[in-house]
């Protein structure tokens, strides 16, 4: 009987093991994760379940007992330390595990402060998985002064649920302002604006020189000198792939574990998907951080491991939650040379339309789901309505579908 295995049991994993069993693959399944919680959805950590608006079990992808119901081996809490592609085989927790063909779902790491600037402080804590977010909670208490280091999306979530708790929230950004590397100017100044309505104090240019404190954080120097007090620190300044496994085993790396466009990486037997993984997207090569990539990239992967040979073709869009704001993003704004700003039809609401030349790569649309959806159909469809059209306020949305 042919035996898949899974490392990586996170929102790219169970959507693999569950699309195999729909698929009709009858054979034996493995998912290996590390941590002791089964399956469960990341985007809410720092949000709902952090703010108490959301319980443990509602976190989880699946009831545990979906994994029995569909016999997969469900490994929690298991440490996966090589790969022998050669044998065909892996080693858990010191066992050796044979396999068939093997999917890594390993995702990524979040980017940690160095040790020489405070960063092994206790005190100072990243948003990743369910343990950070339980380890951070009591420091939410009114009154506590916390520093949030990166004005990513990360950090301006993370920002907005201390914001709601009470807290004073000062948080920095290096470059010269939030959001730089992934949004436009008018996104960035939308987003300063809403935070700085709910009293966070937003530095932008302004680096981190260290952390202070003896054992635990009680401060911070900033790159102007200023010296802060705190009462702890969130680290969000990105995320890493994690491929260590995979390199060590000699797959090819290429900002992420290469992959084909069917998720097969430069050994046969072995495929990707998710946030770790890095795979063929127009003229290039591209890796997506995002629950919908994970999930569609994942269940492509399933597909050709049962011999269907789909190519993945990758539908970019992300979500951002912040206040009583929903961000929704179509498309990769990389090349934009332009941005059109629409206003919505309810109040607050509005859209910035990325355009290369005359074609539209992506659209910003907070608390705007029908620019997000009328945007994102554009996109997918390759169509490209006159940026003119757009930024007119009596265009209707959904005559841009056929300008």
């Amino acid at each position: 009987m042919s035996h898949i295995v899974v490392v990586g049991a996170g929102q790219a994993g169970a959507s693999l093991v569950a699309k195999l069993r729909n698929e009709g693959f009858d054979g034996e399944i493995t998912l290996i994760g590390e941590e002791t919680a089964p399956p469960y959805q990341r985007p809410p950590l720092s949000k709902a379940y952090l703010l108490g608006d959301m319980e443990l079990e509602r976190l989880y992808l699946r009831p545990e007992s979906f994994y029995a119901d569909q016999n997969i081996s469900l490994r929690l809490g298991a440490h996966v330390s090589a790969i022998d592609p050669a044998a065909k085989t892996l080693t858990v927790d010191g066992e050796t595990l044979a396999y068939d063909q093997l999917a890594l779902t390993t995702g990524s790491t979040p980017r940690r402060l160095p040790a020489a600037i405070g960063g092994a402080l206790d005190g100072v804590y990243v948003v990743r998985g369910l343990s950070d977010v339980d380890a951070m909670e009591p420091e939410f208490g009114e009154g506590k002064r916390v520093l949030i280091i990166g004005g990513g999306y990360i950090g301006l979530e993370a920002a907005a649920v201390a914001a709601k708790k009470g807290l004073n929230v000062t948080l920095v950004e290096m470059a010269d302002r939030i959001l730089q590397r992934v949004a436009s100017p008018e996104t960035s100044d939308y987003f300063r604006a809403l935070h700085t309505a709910h009293g966070v104090n937003i530095l932008e240019g302004t680096g981190l020189t260290r952390l202070i404190g003896d054992t635990r954080v009680t401060g911070a120097e900033l790159s102007d000198g200023t010296i802060l007090e705190i009462d702890f620190a969130l680290v969000g300044v990105g995320i890493a792939p994690a491929t260590a496994l995979a390199e060590a085993a000699g797959l090819t790396l290429d900002n992420g574990i290469m992959t084909d466009a069917h998720g097969r990486t430069s050994d046969a037997h072995i495929w990707a998907a998710g946030d770790c993984a890095s795979f063929p997207y127009r003229d290039g090569r591209i890796r997506l951080e995002s629950v919908p990539n994970a999930i569609d990239q994942a269940e492509i992967v399933a597909q050709n491991m049962l011999g269907k040979a789909v190519e993945y073709t990758a539908k970019p869009w992300f979500w951002s939650d912040q206040y009583d704001v929903k961000l929704q993003i179509a498309g990769l704004n990389t090349g934009y040379d332009r941005v059109v700003t629409r206003k919505g039809e309810k109040d607050g609401a509005v859209s910035f339309w990325y355009y290369g030349g005359q074609t539209l790569l992506a659209v910003d649309a907070a608390n705007d789901p029908r620019a997000y959806m009328i945007g994102k159909r554009l996109i997918e469809a390759g169509k490209s309505p006159a940026p003119e059209l757009v930024a007119d306020p009596a265009t209707e949305l959904k005559a841009l579908m056929s300008a």
